[in-house]
């Protein structure tokens, strides 16, 4: 059975933080940005650990998928494939 076209399935979730989480990595590039500003600037001060556990798990598939360096002394930077990625999608918008 299908589910209903407005209820968001995890899948979908995860890759909009996906890609929300990439998008702000590119707004920052060629700056590098932490974790921590990250998840401050994405979901604020508070410590809502489901929302930090989402953009951890986010960065570790970003990461996997080539997009991400590995996060390395806390920081975070796109490959760049995902720069080229964002110039070209940038140019159609």
């Amino acid at each position: 059975m299908a589910a209903p076209e407005n209820t968001q399935t995890n899948e979908r979730v995860d890759a909009r933080l996906e890609a929300v989480v990439l998008q702000r990595v590119l707004d920052h590039h060629p700056a590098r940005i932490t974790v921590d500003e990250l998840a401050r600037e994405l979901i604020g001060a508070g410590d809502d650990f489901a929302a930090r556990d989402g953009i951890e798990r986010a960065l570790d598939e970003l990461t996997r998928s080539g997009l991400l360096h590995p996060v390395a002394d806390g920081f975070v930077a796109p490959t760049r494939p995902a720069v080229r990625i964002g110039e070209l999608l940038g140019s159609l918008t």
